[in-house]
């Protein structure tokens, strides 16, 4: 059997740290992590959402120490990253050169959802 709160803990971390690296993913894949052309340091947009990102990501870690404590930090996270991954998928279709986000950010952002949404029931449930 596994902890939830243990693994709800871990998620957070890896996602927080995730969160944080927002920056080089773009730098180092741009065409599955930035909307635009260039250097995400050239785009004014981006880098707003770099900041806040690394914001979330930052907190995101320190909500490892006490989940459920922090539920609702966590469930921002998993609506945001839900309605998020709609927006840009609607985006990325009306535009065939932004199809490479189907395989970077869209899925990230749902896969985010899914496993803190999944942990966090199954912790607030263990408790």
């Amino acid at each position: 059997m596994f902890d939830a709160n243990r693994l709800l803990s871990a998620a957070l971390i890896i996602f927080g740290a995730i969160c944080c690296l927002l920056y080089p993913l773009a730098a180092f894949w741009p065409s599955g992590w930035a909307w635009h052309e260039g250097s995400p340091a050239e785009n004014n947009y981006y880098m707003m959402i770099v900041a806040i990102y690394a914001t979330l990501g930052v907190f995101l870690i320190r909500a490892a120490k006490a989940p459920v404590a922090n539920a609702s930090l966590i469930w921002f996270t998993v609506v945001s990253s839900i309605v998020h991954a709609g927006v840009m998928t609607v985006q990325a279709l009306a535009s065939p050169m932004h199809y490479g986000h189907f395989i970077g950010d869209i899925p990230a952002l749902l896969l985010v959802a899914l496993v803190l949404g999944v942990l966090m029931v199954k912790a607030v449930h263990s408790q």
